[in-house]
């Protein structure tokens, strides 16, 4: 099993930014909930600790507090781009290190961390609004970029 201690402190930062940052870009993808879909991010960290021992690399990600420090992003697309890159490089990272089950619990874990901000608030009578479906996809599309 791969733990944090197989990267380096750089490294390790690399992927723990990725759902938190994924999770930030939808809450910033349409206007409203921001509350709501804070939450959920936090209840997608806490549901995810309490399946302890099914991967031990998931676990260590899920036990350090999810930081973002949103406040370096003047726009959406800023983030968006950095959101991006980052998710593409944790995939990248962790490929070259983790068994490929690991890399897919950690997209996996983005990804319902991600879906589960988008269904926190109704926007426009829809579960999920047309501008967090595109950062889904996005998501997806990162998250995708390194295959195992």
């Amino acid at each position: 099993m791969t733990t944090k201690a197989d990267f380096t402190p750089d490294e390790w930062t690399a992927i723990l930014e990725g759902p938190p940052t994924a999770g930030t870009m939808v809450v910033l993808a349409a206007k409203g909930g921001i509350f709501r879909e804070t939450i959920a991010m936090a209840k997608a960290y806490t549901e995810a600790r309490s399946h302890h021992g099914a991967s031990e690399l998931l676990d260590e990600i899920v036990s350090t507090k999810p930081h973002v420090d949103h406040t370096r992003f003047h726009s959406y697309e800023e983030l968006k781009q950095h959101a991006v890159g980052a998710l593409s490089n944790a995939i990248t990272l962790l490929s070259g290190k983790a068994s490929a089950q690991e890399v897919d619990d950690y997209r996996g874990f983005v990804l319902g961390l991600a879906k589960r901000v988008a269904e926190a608030h109704r926007e426009h009578g829809v579960a999920i609004s047309p501008p967090e479906e595109a950062a889904l996809k996005d998501i997806e599309g990162a998250l995708a970029g390194a295959s195992s």
